[in-house]
């Protein structure tokens, strides 16, 4: 934080304007920062407990290294935050904390990097190509999913389709419709539900798996790209 009084006694003096600093903004550096809240996967959350939240500071080159839903490995310095004010005074010795990032990794990528990968890959290109080109794609794209569960044929179709989704369409009256499905598996216990999930949860780069036990009363909050 920059200086705003001087503490000599020269500038103390009234003749030196009481130690006040006049701030020059001109010759002021200044830097990229962001402040995100991170939060730990639902699964590894315990019954019944709510998930734990952590601030974390982004200064310089990490400032908009994620965004909201990503998967990441945040290691940084832990530090109280600094309360001044009113504030301070009623908080005693209790202190809020924070960490300061110095490196961030991100554990799932997006689909942009993807897109990169199969255009530098040649032997991707020559499947898709063929696979293009032949009959009966939808149903092989769809036994593709879990292939270690048999049947549920139409239950893979619609997660297929929920995965690949579709482009967003702009109505004549500026109504924007939305490519992206949502689903609801209803069935009976032991019917490979959760497994099917868990496999499209892996598949998809942002893709976040929970549970109602991993998750607070007030509802799930799922991450779609804009």
């Amino acid at each position: 934080m920059p200086l705003f009084f001087c503490s000599r006694s020269e500038c103390l003096r009234p003749a030196g304007g009481g130690g006040r600093l006049i701030p020059q903004y001109r010759a002021f550096k200044y830097s990229k920062f962001q402040e995100i809240r991170i939060q730990e996967p639902a699964q590894d959350v315990p019954v019944g407990s709510i998930p734990r939240i952590l601030t974390v500071l982004l200064q310089g080159e990490l400032s908009n290294a994620c965004a909201a839903g990503d998967h990441i490995t945040v290691a940084g310095i832990f530090l109280p935050a600094l309360i001044s004010g009113f504030r301070a005074l009623k908080q005693g010795l209790l202190s809020d904390t924070y960490l300061e990032a110095t490196f961030i990794r991100q554990q799932k990528r997006d689909y942009k990097d993807y897109q990169r990968e199969i255009a530098r890959n040649q032997l991707i290109q020559i499947q898709i190509a063929e696979l293009a080109g032949s009959t009966g794609v939808y149903e092989r794209l769809a036994r593709s999913i879990a292939p270690e569960i048999y049947g549920h044929e139409d239950v893979k179709k619609a997660l297929l389709l929920q995965l690949v989704g579709a482009p967003s369409r702009e109505l004549s009256d500026g109504m924007r419709v939305r490519g992206d499905i949502h689903l609801c598996l209803m069935g009976d216990p032991g019917v490979a539900k959760s497994q099917l999930l868990r496999y499209i949860c892996n598949v998809a780069p942002r893709g976040v798996y929970t549970t109602g036990k991993g998750s607070s009363g007030v509802g799930l909050t799922a991450a779609v790209p804009a």
